[in-house]
């Protein structure tokens, strides 16, 4: 069971990459990243981390793309053209990705896994047992990757002040 979820989400997680990249409107393809990373949310589950999975929805398909809708909205690209979503085949489309999310979903809640794994040395599972889901992440964030953390946020933080000066000068 846990190969066809990984195959339903693989392939989720490529066509919602193609559909972001190749799509006209600006709004499109951030909401097809959200699926791209909602997809990637599957994946982290069935590596057994699902708090990753659940800071993956919470910080990048929340935080992340409300930013970038922000920018969007701010520097008034969305209206470049005709919207991507057109006649009956593009809500076809829409439809079946809209479906393809759900039964993700579904079958991710309906995975369970048997109570009786062994847990190799190492893995999250094994960290997260020992040290606790918070201790498993807090130590090599703040110890190994603080510095590309911090630089991330600030990268952030200029994208927004950058739009906001592109901005400026329009008005």
């Amino acid at each position: 069971m846990q190969t066809f979820i990984f195959y339903v989400a693989a392939i989720a997680a490529i066509a919602s990459a193609v559909l972001c990249i190749t799509r006209r409107s600006p709004v499109a393809s951030a909401l097809w990243l959200v699926g791209v990373l909602f997809s990637l949310s599957v994946l982290y589950v069935l590596l057994d981390a699902p708090f990753i999975a659940a800071v993956q929805i919470l910080v990048y398909a929340g935080a992340i793309m409300v930013l970038f809708l922000f920018v969007i909205m701010l520097l008034n690209i969305g209206r470049l053209g005709p919207s991507d979503v057109r006649g009956p085949r593009g809500k076809v489309i829409a439809l079946v990705a809209g479906l393809i999310l759900v039964g993700e979903l579904l079958i991710v809640r309906a995975v369970t896994l048997p109570s009786e794994i062994t847990l190799p040395e190492g893995s999250v599972a094994h960290l997260n047992e020992t040290q606790g889901a918070l201790g498993a992440i807090a130590q090599p964030l703040f110890r190994q990757y603080l510095i590309p953390f911090e630089l991330t946020s600030i990268m952030l933080l200029a994208a927004v002040v950058g739009a906001v000066v592109l901005a400026k000068r329009k008005v």
